[in-house]
């Protein structure tokens, strides 16, 4: 009867794929005020690997092979934590509580009226002066697996930023074996506040040197959010039929990206808009964008459950920042994809809400999934 179990069991431990992701946990350094940053890499049995360290919940880099089997660094960035202490950029980083702009820095909840910080012209950017990006997060859980992943949390105090109520944010990224990096915000508050909270990881699948002009991209949308000269929503849905802002068939980048007959353009030295890609949050993910890098082959698709994507061309690289390996970084040399809630949504009640009541749970889901084209 032993021999007949060892003999079970040792069958059902053959039959049992090893488990190959893997996650890290080390240091990375300190901030400028003794506050210790880490790391966690998360690395999967297909060559890939994901570091994210604690300082802003960043994607600090993403190996990823290509075609033949070299792998880069796909994230753009810097190599050690003093770049993103002194030049962020928001490098990777999870920016909130309220991602993209607010207009002149003011709206009003429940009847009562509130200010935040300024710091994008006239505009209010990204959580104001020091959001989420631009805090240590404390590390909550890191798992190895069928999916490496970790869990980081921050705790927004009442009135961070001019924000009303206490809000308590995680955010868990992992990586599977099929090559799915995923990342789930979620918060929850003590009063009601606004919430939008995304990733804005910069992209070029080509590696270090290239540019991202050429990267083949498709947003299945019909419709995007035009704004005015400071790249506030002016509150209309705007078709992209005889456009540039036409991506629904793979489209280059650089293609249309200088095109200064469209005033859209214009204001923002590129892209740097909101397409509706859907109309509301919804409970499964869905299509947002697929990017392919012809010379590698190196592509994703990204899904989330936001009605939003802002698509950022990297308008304002202007050669003054130094990243990883010493590389220069220069106009269209990145690319940014933000599944979120739309810009301004505090002040435009036509758009999707952004309000977020006690008991109520916000969720933000997206998931990049690398491929390789033949």
């Amino acid at each position: 009867m032993l021999k007949l179990i060892t003999t079970a069991a040792l069958l059902a431990t053959a039959c049992t794929p090893a488990l190959a992701a893997e996650a890290k946990r080390e240091n990375f350094g300190q901030m400028p005020d003794g506050t210790a940053v880490e790391a966690v890499t998360l690395t999967n049995g297909k060559g890939m690997s994901v570091r994210v360290m604690t300082l802003g919940a960043s994607i600090q880099s993403v190996l990823v092979p290509d075609r033949s089997g070299k792998t880069v660094d796909v994230a753009v960035g810097y190599d050690s934590l003093e770049g993103y202490t002194k030049a962020p950029e928001f490098f990777g980083a999870t920016v909130g509580r309220v991602a993209n702009r607010i207009a002149k820095g003011k709206f009003s909840l429940d009847g009562k009226d509130y200010t935040v910080p300024v710091n994008n012209g006239v505009n209010s950017l990204h959580g104001g002066t020091k959001g989420f990006d631009k805090v240590v997060w404390t590390v909550r859980e890191v798992k190895n697996g069928a999916k490496a992943s970790v869990t980081m949390r921050y705790v927004s105090p009442d009135g961070d930023m001019g924000y009303p109520g206490t809000l308590t944010t995680d955010a868990t990224y992992s990586l599977d074996e099929q090559n799915q990096l995923t990342i789930t915000y979620t918060a929850t508050t003590d009063k009601p506040t606004v919430v939008n909270i995304s990733n804005h990881a910069y992209w070029n699948l080509a590696g270090p040197g290239r540019t991202a002009m050429d990267h083949l991209l498709t947003i299945p949308a019909d419709r995007f959010t035009p704004t005015d000269e400071t790249s506030i929503p002016l509150g209309e849905h705007r078709s992209v039929e005889g456009t540039v802002f036409d991506f629904r068939k793979p489209t280059p980048v650089g293609a249309r990206v200088r095109d200064a007959r469209d005033p859209q353009i214009v204001y923002g030295r590129g892209y740097d808009h909101n397409w509706v890609v859907g109309e509301a949050v919804t409970k499964d993910e869905h299509l947002m964008a697929r990017v392919v890098e012809p010379t590698s082959g190196r592509g994703f698709e990204l899904w989330s459950n936001q009605p939003g994507l802002q698509f950022y061309s990297g308008n304002f690289m202007d050669g003054t920042i130094t990243g990883k390996s010493g590389q220069i970084y220069r106009e269209g040399d990145v690319l940014v994809f933000e599944p979120q809630l739309f810009p301004d949504s505090p002040n435009q009640p036509q758009f999707p809400s952004v309000r977020l009541a006690p008991g109520k749970t916000y969720r933000n889901v997206m998931t990049y999934k690398f491929f390789v084209t033949q």
